[in-house]
Parts: C-alpha cells; sequence; structure tokens
C-alpha cells in the first residue's frame, strides 16, 4: 500500500508545474497488428532536446507500478519542432510468433529500435490495455528496481490510465485483448475498441503531455485515431488489389509518422521534413487547405484516414497550390512528391 501511495503522490507533484510547448510529448501512439509498435514523439521547442535524459515505461494489464525491466532509455536527438520514430526491434526476417519481425514499412519510418528480447526488458510490447509513459530521468542498472525511482523522474506524459486493465468488446478483461474505447466509462468494452490494432495521432492543439493520473482515459478528448492495416488499391483505377490467395492486399497504415503538426511551431516553422519553403495552411481547416513554396512539387496524392486514395493532382508549375478538402470532415494526408523523386507527407485535419 504504501509503495502504491508513493506513486500516486509523484504523479500529482510532477504535474503542479506542466507548460504549454515547454517539453517533449507523446505525438503518435502505434498498436498494430503482431509486433508493430511504435512511438512518435514531439519536440515542441525552439531548441534540440538530447533523448538520453527520458525513457519510456509500459504498465502491463492494469499494473500500478512499472519496473526497470519494464522501462527502456531512449537515444538520440530531436530537432526542434521535430519528431523522433521509436519502434519495437524485431528485425529477423525469418522470426515467427512472438518473433515476428515488424513489417518492412513500419521499419523504415524508425529513427531507433528498442527493447528486442521480451524476457530482458517489455517495454514497447504493449496490447491495447497496456497503458504507456514517457518520463525524465536516469533509470537504475537494477531491473527490479521502480521507474519512479529513476534519477531526477519527472512524468512527461502519459498514455492510458495507470492502474486500469479496460475490457474486451465481450467486456472481459485480460491480458490481451482489452483497449479503451469511445463510449463512457471508455474501460468497459463498449463502443469502439481504439487503443488497440489501431494508431493514436495527437490532435493539433495538444501542447503538453498528461503529467497526472486521469480519472478516466478518453482516447479520442486528445487524439485522432486510424486504423492499424488499409486494404490496399491500385494508384490508378483505385481497385483493390489481390493477392494470390484472392484475399485483398493489406499495407500497414503509417503515413502519418515521422511528421507531426502542433500550434506550438511558429507559422514559419510549419514545415514538411527537409523543404522549409513548403507550407500547408490553414490547418485544420473547414476545406480549402493552400501550399505554399510548391514550385518543385511535381504531384499530390490526397489519402484518407482509410489509406484509401482520394484524389491525385498534378503541379503546373504554380508556387501556391490550392485545393478543396470538403465536404466531408476527418484526416487527409497530403504525399507530395518533387521533381526528383522525393517525397513529402503533411497530414491536414478538415473540421
Amino acid at each position: 500500500m504504501k509503495k502504491t501511495l508513493l506513486t500516486i503522490s509523484l504523479f500529482a507533484v510532477s504535474g503542479l508545474f506542466a507548460q504549454n510547448c515547454s517539453d517533449l510529448f507523446i505525438s503518435e501512439y502505434v498498436e498494430g497488428w503482431s509486433n508493430n509498435k511504435a512511438l512518435e514523439i514531439y519536440n515542441p521547442t525552439a531548441s534540440p532536446i538530447n533523448l538520453g535524459g527520458y525513457f519510456v515505461a509500459r504498465y502491463s494489464n492494469g499494473s500500478t507500478t512499472a519496473a526497470g525491466a519494464n522501462a527502456i532509455q531512449l537515444i538520440g536527438t530531436i530537432a526542434p519542432y521535430g519528431v523522433y520514430v521509436a519502434v519495437l526491434d524485431k528485425r529477423d526476417p525469418l522470426g515467427t510468433g512472438q518473433e515476428a519481425p515488424v513489417w518492412d514499412s513500419l521499419q523504415a519510418r524508425a529513427d531507433g529500435f528498442y527493447a528486442p528480447v521480451y524476457t530482458t526488458n517489455n517495454s514497447f510490447y504493449w496490447n491495447g490495455n497496456d497503458a504507456v509513459m514517457l518520463a525524465k530521468g536516469t533509470l537504475s542498472s537494477d531491473p527490479t528496481a521502480l521507474v519512479t525511482t529513476a534519477t531526477g523522474f519527472a512524468i512527461v506524459d502519459i498514455f492510458g490510465r495507470i492502474g486500469e486493465n479496460p475490457a474486451n468488446a465481450s467486456g472481459v478483461s485480460s491480458a490481451n485483448d482489452g483497449a479503451w474505447s469511445t463510449t463512457f466509462p471508455y474501460s468497459g468494452g463498449q463502443g469502439v475498441l481504439v487503443t488497440s490494432d489501431h494508431s493514436m495521432i495527437r490532435k493539433n492543439n495538444i501542447q503538453s503531455g498528461v503529467k497526472t493520473q486521469v480519472s478516466f482515459f478518453d482516447p479520442l478528448s486528445e487524439w485522432d485515431t486510424i486504423p492499424a492495416v488499409v486494404v490496399r488499391f491500385d494508384p490508378v483505377t483505385g481497385d483493390t488489389v489481390f493477392g494470390t490467395s484472392g484475399s485483398p492486399i493489406l499495407d500497414g497504415n503509417w503515413f502519418s509518422l515521422g511528421t507531426h503538426d502542433c500550434a506550438c511551431a511558429p507559422a514559419a516553422v510549419e514545415t514538411i521534413k527537409q523543404a522549409p519553403e513548403l507550407s500547408v495552411f490553414p490547418n485544420p481547416t473547414t476545406g480549402m487547405v493552400y501550399i505554399k513554396g510548391a514550385s518543385q512539387i511535381e504531384e499530390i496524392s490526397v489519402y484518407n484516414s482509410l489509406g484509401q486514395l482520394v484524389e491525385r493532382i498534378a503541379n503546373n508549375s504554380k508556387s501556391v497550390i490550392s485545393m478543396d478538402l470538403g465536404p466531408l470532415k476527418g484526416l487527409y494526408i497530403l504525399k507530395m512528391t518533387e521533381e526528383n523523386g522525393e517525397q513529402h507527407t503533411k497530414r491536414v485535419i478538415v473540421k
């Protein structure tokens, strides 16, 4: 009991000094089929941030505590207003069962890979019912030491509700197939289960992480959701592509990983990867969207949140392109191809 009370009190204290756009937070959570697990972490500040002082911890199946074996220190640096994509380290193409490899399309999005051996460290093996915490601090070398005892410990962001094991669609809380859902109290299995077999994308207006324990975790209050896989469509005809077995071919739905739209970024920094002159506005929009600095863009493909091609637009050497994404509301991905073949993606929300 004393350990639990200590943990909760630390959660409460850490949230007293939260400030917008001042520290890292989780910008995308991926809980895909098999071992396709990833976190995208966003830097909302004007300075690069060294990830060496941060770690990720997994609170499995409603656990109120996490130890060193459930957490892992991060590495690398995040550029100002940039992101870092951390992916579960399963890359052996011969792996099967629990060792099945992360899909190539997700591996290609990774900036770093973590926790290759489950029995040594299970931090990146979340299912939809596990809470995930991003925290500051240096973990102890003792795998049994609680993460709250890490040197310099401070909570930066929490996905889910620590201590809660949400149910599956049948209303049963279990170790593997539960998830938070769209219907209050969000943990009973009613509505649509969105934290399993989905990616969750942080809304544009969120400017800091969740630093205190929530009474209820409503996954749609701060997040947009897209399915983990989508049916492949022929880019020319728009028809479903079938495999040799006669079933539709499925692709990982990773279009949104690698960039994040956030109100923290100044308008001048609202960029796409390595093309600082390229900007998309307004975003969110009510329908009409403009792409500025697009003179080198040869073609734009517009995908909906299911990964379906909605429209393909050729650029006739205009520096500003306009397009109407209305009247359907939702999340769209713009994939822009330069004359030299380089591609950039941008997420746009139609309100």
